[in-house]
């Protein structure tokens, strides 16, 4: 691109400033520097000759045109970063500042940036990370939002509608799946601004054209703007629902067949490539687990695995559950975190068991958290008591762990926005784990 060395000076807030067009085309066309230059990347004629007289705190100014510079990020410890933050959200400049925060995720270099105190007390059901770097973290009927500067927004209340889970339209709408309250109906799901937490409007459920009550559960989300939830009705109402998240009607419901379970879901998970809903139903929800493959083009399970039936020990009772398209498998685990594979490519078969941490035997804490699982680009992570295993490579071994003493157990975690959220069950704190920048050569 043609971009001249021209040097352009700035007054900022009585602070004189002299720079090159070749740094302010670092911040690119939507910032506020874009502005000064033309198609081509050339200072605008008025901009060369001109001092730019900026009404802002110079010392932030400092900061992000060093940014610009260097791609390197330097707050002085007199400056607060509150206020950085600000000025670069005027400039247009947050971008550049949240990548020179925190570099591409990787569970192996991850190291923990910050923790957060809670403000619900009790057991938190949910922590979900944002697609932009933040989080919203759900108390029993409250919902407490974060931005990717951890500045909270307003909360959510749901008005005593215990909330089961939450999910992440885009960085601007959650949406909520509550329980039905008895004798109030309400429950079900409502989409809800990130920003002021007001309800925009709620996921009906319809049986036989009439608009029915029903407590909604797990989440998941599909790339053609589907949203997904287990429904449990007070008639037939029991198994997954499917609605538009754009208008939020209702345009599919897969019943629960008869013998199984669907709309007691603790899980479901998209799978892109196949274009299938996973749905597992694990103990203690019910005394027996059920994982399976639904195919909403034909209203069919094209996969299905239960312990129905099955001497059951606590070794090999399933916690958790993952799809891993790229292996055709399904990870599972149990509460000594060890690691189990089924194979997607037989209609029935056991669980192949992996035994990785047979010394946490006989050392549990007095109230565990039951182990979760989560897969990012290639690696599985899992949490067990107070800390989060990452294992890698086609076995995926055990590479490295993520633990923090304070807060207790693990109850949560989730991944987005480039950084790992922790929700432990104590102390009602959760963690945010980032992975440091690259290095400027």
């Amino acid at each position: 691109m043609g971009i001249q060395k021209d040097r352009v000076k700035f007054n900022v807030g009585g602070r004189i400033f002299e720079t090159t067009a070749t740094t302010l085309a670092n911040a690119g066309r939507n910032s506020l520097f874009g502005a000064m230059f033309d198609n081509d990347w050339n200072l605008n004629s008025d901009a060369t000759t001109t001092e730019h007289f900026i009404d802002r705190n110079p010392d932030c100014f400092s900061v992000l045109l060093d940014l610009l510079r260097t791609g390197e990020l330097y707050v002085p410890q007199n400056l607060p970063e509150k206020l950085l933050y600000r000025e670069a959200m005027y400039y247009g400049l947050l971008d550049h500042v949240r990548s020179a925060k925190w570099g591409p995720f990787d569970g192996n270099r991850l190291g923990l940036a910050r923790s957060v105190t809670g403000r619900a007390p009790g057991d938190g059901t949910a922590i979900r990370a944002g697609p932009d770097g933040g989080c919203c973290v759900a108390h029993g009927s409250m919902v407490h939002v974060y931005d990717w500067m951890l500045e909270e927004h307003p909360a959510i209340n749901l008005d005593y509608q215990r909330v089961n889970d939450a999910g992440w339209v885009d960085s601007e709408n959650i949406v909520l799946s509550a329980c039905e309250r008895l004798g109030k109906g309400d429950g079900g799901m409502g989409l809800f601004s990130a920003s002021n937490g007001e309800l925009r409007y709620k996921f009906h459920v319809k049986h036989e054209n009439q608009v029915k009550s029903y407590t909604a559960g797990a989440l998941s989300f599909s790339s053609d703007y589907k949203l997904f939830s287990s429904c449990k009705g007070r008639s037939n109402e029991y198994g997954i629902g499917v609605w538009d998240q754009v208008t939020g009607k209702q345009i599919d419901f897969f019943y629960e067949p008869p013998g199984w379970s669907l709309g007691d879901a603790d899980k479901l998970q998209w799978l892109h490539g196949t274009n299938c809903l996973l749905v597992a139903t694990l103990f203690p929800r019910k005394d027996n687990c059920y994982i399976s493959l639904l195919d909403f083009r034909d209203k069919s399970m094209v996969w299905s695995w239960s312990d129905v039936g099955a001497p059951i020990t606590d070794e090999r009772r399933v916690r958790d559950a993952i799809a891993m398209e790229e292996t055709s498998s399904i990870c599972v685990v149990n509460e000594y975190e060890d690691l189990g594979f089924m194979d997607l490519r037989r209609s029935a078969g056991s669980v192949r068991w992996s035994s990785r941490s047979r010394l946490m035997k006989g050392k549990m804490p007095d109230e565990p958290c039951y182990p979760k699982l989560a897969l990012h680009e290639g690696q599985l992570f899992s949490s067990m008591n107070d800390c989060i295993s990452v294992f890698c490579g086609p076995d995926y071994v055990l590479t490295s762990r993520l633990r923090r003493s304070y807060g207790g157990s693990i109850c949560d975690f989730s991944i987005g926005g480039d950084r790992l959220f922790a929700l432990h069950s104590e102390e009602n704190v959760f963690d945010i784990w980032e992975t440091p920048p690259p290095p400027i050569v």
